[in-house]
């Protein structure tokens, strides 16, 4: 499989800032690529930062003005699975600032008693699928799972939080992947999560809007607040346009109860 990807972001930056981009492919996946930033039609060079999961952060100090950032990479073939450490299973059963998994217990608990391994997530991700709908707009950055599940409605972050939320409360390692998504529509970066099953980690979709064998991950996290694809830490800046595309040569057909890995 060869999968290509794109990302163009303009951003308007009103007073000097450090942002902090997420938007090239994880390391991974090995990706032919290249990224280019310009600040006020000046061309500058990030600096990159790697985590222990291989998400690439590209870190810039800028003055105010207009500032875009290209992207495109190809990443031929699958990427190295992603490895487990006790450290991740442990922190992956955390409840975080979106994915409330202590308040959601006593529902998840009830609804998925009994259930273990490819029937546990093929359960929570029809759970959740079958009880929201996917509504761009329809959430705020700030909302978590219990917000999510009691609105009914979100987009693929806010499916995410929830499938994450509902399996760390039935003691499943479980965390949020940003990725770009052959196949996708609306196109846009995506967000799944990602379980730790028998050993390996596990990728759940509850929209079921792309197949889980095209993507491509980009940043992996305990929720949204890791993977986000624009941080403003310094300063103010607000993004102006976002355009993304992802495509790959084939795109497979998809079975939630199929034990699916990112690579």
């Amino acid at each position: 499989m060869q999968r290509e990807t794109t990302a163009h972001l303009s951003i308007d930056v009103i007073s000097p800032a450090l942002l902090a981009l997420e938007v090239a492919v994880a390391a991974a996946h090995s990706p032919e690529e290249e990224l280019t930033v310009t600040s006020a039609g000046r061309r500058i060079e990030p600096r990159e930062v790697v985590d222990p999961h291989g998400t690439r952060l590209h870190v810039l100090e800028v003055d105010p003005g207009p500032l875009t950032v290209e992207y495109r990479a190809t990443v031929r073939g699958r990427g190295a699975e992603p490895t487990g450490s006790p450290a991740d299973e442990l922190v992956y059963l955390r409840p975080s600032r979106y994915c409330e998994s202590d308040v959601l217990a006593p529902t998840a608990r009830a609804e998925f008693v009994g259930l273990a391994g490819v029937d546990l997530l093929a359960a929570v991700s029809s759970w959740v699928g079958t009880r929201l709908a996917y509504v761009p707009g329809a959430s705020l950055p700030t909302d978590g799972a219990v917000h999510t599940l009691l609105a009914r409605r979100g987009v693929c972050r806010d499916f995410a939080h929830l499938v994450v939320a509902l399996l760390r409360a039935v003691d499943v390692p479980a965390r949020l992947v940003s990725v770009y998504a052959p196949g996708l529509d609306p196109m846009d970066f995506h967000a799944v999560a990602e379980a730790w099953v028998d050993g390996r980690w596990r990728v759940v979709d509850a929209t079921t809007l792309a197949p889980r064998s095209t993507l491509v991950r980009i940043a992996t996290g305990r929720d949204a607040s890791d993977t986000a694809f624009l941080s403003v830490h310094r300063g103010t800046a607000s993004l102006q346009e976002m355009v993304v595309t992802a495509v790959a040569d084939e795109l497979p057909d998809d079975d939630v109860r199929e034990l699916v890995s990112i690579g």
